[in-house]
């Protein structure tokens, strides 16, 4: 298997190993027969076989998203377009603090902010990336 680098020099592998069928990669204790529709099906049906790029792009977009304060601004910006001030007011936090996270999210592409004025709007670039965030919650809701 070749490996290739990202940017902060971590292995990435360019093939995945198949998921084996005769085992349940999403819950050991699955009780439905393999072959009908159950959790493992659904996830495992269309599995994408990514190239290495891909995997390193998924990987800097899901490291723009590892931060408290930045995932509670996906959340609100879910909700509505807000400036600066209108994230300050509903995060609790400063105003230093919200625009260098919003700066690492609209690098990553992930929020795109529009001048009216003297205001900047910004919003999400697309329903994608509100799913990840979403689901990254419910998963550590069910899990905590």
């Amino acid at each position: 298997m070749k490996i290739v680098t990202d940017r902060w020099r971590f292995p990435i592998p360019t093939e995945l190993a198949p998921i084996p069928v005769a085992e349940c990669p999403v819950d050991p204790d699955c009780t439905v027969p393999v072959g009908s529709e159950c959790a493992a099906d659904a996830a495992t049906r269309d599995v994408p076989d990514p190239t290495g790029d891909e995997l390193i792009a998924a990987g800097d977009l899901l490291r723009a998203l590892a931060a408290p304060v930045r995932i509670s601004i996906v959340l609100a910006l879910m909700r509505s377009e807000q400036c600066v001030h209108q994230l300050v007011s509903e995060l609790g936090v400063t105003q230093p603090l919200v625009s260098q996270h919003l700066r690492v999210l609209k690098t990553a592409g992930v929020v795109k902010g529009e001048r009216n004025g003297r205001e900047i709007t910004y919003r999400l670039v697309d329903a994608h990336l509100a799913h990840i965030v979403l689901d990254a919650v419910a998963h550590a809701s069910e899990h905590s």
